[in-house]
This record gives C-alpha cells, structure tokens and sequence, in this order.
C-alpha cells in the first residue's frame, strides 16, 4: 500500500482502546506524544442534569503522554471525524511522536483537540462507561502503569461521577473484568474523584 493512501491519528483517550475503533484501520501502534498532558473538559451536553467531561490535551513542555497511533486509510478520515465530532483534527509533526525504532510513520498525522465551549463549566461530570473505556485501553497496552501514567497525566478528576457501568451511556462501552473494575476504581479512587 502507498504511504499517501494512509494517515496516521494518536490517540490518548478512548482511540487507545482497539475495541473502540470503528474504522477498518489498517494496524495500531503504541506511542508517545511529547510537550502534552490531558485534562478533563466540560462540554454542553447534560446527562442526569449534570454537565459531561471529555478528555483532551494541552501543551505542557513538562510532559509526555502515552497512547496509540493508528495508521488508518486516507479515505476513512471523514469516518473519524465524524467518531470525533466534538473534536477538531490538528496536524502533528514526526518529531513530536515517539515510536518504536524502525517505524515508518505516515506523511499525515493528526491529533483530535476538544473543541471549546461557550460556556466552559470546570464541573462537568465523567462518566464512568468512558473512563471504563479508556482505562482498558491504557490497560491492555502498557499494563497497570499505563493505568496509573494515565491518571497521573491528566488533570481535573476531582469532579464528580456518573456511575453508569450497569447501564452503559458511552455508546463504544466495553466489559470489564473483576481485576480491571478493582484496579480502575481503586485508580480513581487514590486521585479523588468524587463518588466513589
């Protein structure tokens, strides 16, 4: 396949878990994004009359995030952008992603940015099916400490929680074991989210 029909994408919240894709991306590789760290954003939309958080990345010199590149067809683009409508597509340079020795990155590579709202409430809750999401993610790949590295680089989780695992809102929901529901809790737990 040629270089120009695909298009690299990182993702470092919910595009880290594979069974959240909805594209038939071509593979999915770890990696690291550097001069970034995540934080929790407000959004308009309300769900038992709270506000909901979705995560996104800022600069910050200080630190580098972990997550995933997928290497996707150019032509499924609008897909994810679509996947990513609360989000816009930035163009990231090679230099600022950290891979495995020996990968070729594609010429195209892209992060998706929350978009701001009007009204940027600080105290729009999370929703415990997304985290649950995310978790797993950081979990199958990078294991426990990729569990806590991701805690430890986003900021805004002490904010409260909709606990909606049983009835999952988050339309990509996944199930979890008994040992990832007990490491992501007690994870959300020791940085004070609150509710649990």
């Amino acid at each position: 396949m040629m270089s120009e029909e695909l298009v690299g994408y990182f993702g470092f919240g919910s595009l880290v878990n594979k069974d959240t894709l909805r594209t038939s991306y071509v593979d999915i590789i770890t990696a690291s994004l550097r001069g970034y760290s995540r934080h929790w954003q407000a959004r308009s939309t309300k769900i038992f009359g709270n506000n909901i958080s979705l995560l996104s990345i800022h600069e910050d010199t200080e630190c580098t995030i972990k997550g995933m590149i997928v290497f996707d067809l150019l032509t499924n683009l609008p897909l994810v952008d679509e996947r990513e409508e609360r989000y816009s597509r930035h163009s990231l340079k090679r230099e600022q992603l950290e891979v495995s020795a020996g990968v070729e990155l594609p010429e195209e590579l892209y992060v998706y940015i929350a978009n701001e709202v009007d009204n940027n409430h600080d105290d729009g809750a999370l929703l415990q099916s997304y985290l649950d999401a995310v978790m797993q993610g950081f979990n199958n790949e990078y294991g426990d400490e990729g569990v806590k590295h991701f805690v430890d680089t986003t900021k805004g989780f002490d904010r409260d929680v909709i606990l909606d695992r049983e009835s999952p809102l988050y339309p990509r929901s996944v199930q979890l074991t008994n040992e990832e529901i007990n490491l992501f809790d007690d994870e959300l737990k020791r940085v004070g989210v609150i509710g649990f």
